[in-house]
Parts: C-alpha cells; sequence; structure tokens
C-alpha cells in the first residue's frame, strides 16, 4: 500500500438547479467566498488557477490547478492538480428533483514532506480533515446558492 495516495469521493445534494451548481463550482475565484478551508485562489489564466488550502489541522496546502476538461452539457468539471497534492479531482453534476446532486471524485499522491513523513501514523486524521473540509463545503455552497451567504 502506498501511504500518501488517496481516493476521495463525496456527494452533495444541493438546492439549485444543475447550471447554477456548474456555475458556481467552475468559478475557482469565488471559492473563499463559501468555502472556509479554501483560503484563496489565484486564476493564472483561463484554464488555470494556484489555491491555499488550509482544514482543521495545522498546514497549508498549495495545489496548481490546470482544466482537463470543461463539459457543461454532461455537467462535468475535472482539473489536474500539481504542487503539494499531484493527481486530479472531479465534479459530476446531476440533476436530482428540484436540485442537484454533485459528485466530488480525487486521486492524489501527496508531495507536501511533512504529510510524507507522517503518513502512517496521521492518515486517519488526514482523512478525516479531508471529511471535515468537505462538509463544511456542500453547507457553505448551499448556503451560497440560496444566497444565504454572501461570504465566509
Amino acid at each position: 500500500m502506498d501511504w500518501n495516495h488517496y481516493r476521495f469521493r463525496s456527494l452533495w445534494a444541493l438546492p439549485a438547479p444543475v447550471p447554477a451548481v456548474y456555475e458556481a463550482l467552475e468559478r475557482i475565484e469565488d471559492y473563499p467566498r463559501w468555502w472556509r478551508q479554501v483560503r484563496e485562489v489565484r486564476r493564472v489564466d483561463d484554464s488555470s488557477g494556484i489555491a491555499r488550502i488550509r482544514s482543521l489541522l495545522p498546514y497549508d496546502l498549495t495545489v496548481g490547478m490546470r482544466e482537463k476538461r470543461r463539459d457543461p452539457d454532461a455537467g462535468v468539471l475535472e482539473v489536474a492538480l500539481t504542487g503539494d497534492l499531484e493527481g486530479w479531482a472531479r465534479w459530476t453534476i446531476r440533476a436530482d428533483g428540484s436540485g442537484a446532486l454533485a459528485r466530488y471524485a480525487q486521486e492524489v499522491d501527496v508531495r507536501k514532506p511533512l504529510m510524507r513523513r507522517l503518513a502512517v501514523p496521521a492518515r486517519p486524521f488526514f482523512r478525516a480533515n479531508h471529511t471535515l473540509m468537505m462538509r463544511a463545503g456542500r453547507h457553505g455552497l448551499a448556503a451560497y446558492l440560496t444566497g444565504s451567504v454572501e461570504a465566509v
């Protein structure tokens, strides 16, 4: 087993139609407005950016993102990740009644030296940290989509 390799999956039920969810997820520079763990996003150009992320554990991750797929008709957004995490992340958005389901999939290898050194003993904490971050993201996006939050 590679202790520095992670696969994450999340499913977010959201109170907005697919186009609104897709548009919100497509605008990475707005993530810090509704997802408190995404501390900063800087667009490099139309298809790439750099994000600084920090959840409950006391470390920042800096991740470069480069667009791999943007398909509004299929409801898919996918990026290649570089930096402290190497791999990919994908959103797939589908209709669910009057709302939408946003499925998040991520597969990465950790490159941050401290996290690599702590790979075995801290793995459960890293996974729990990610779970908490995703839960906060779902709540933040749901509030953002309904207009009940301007910024976090």
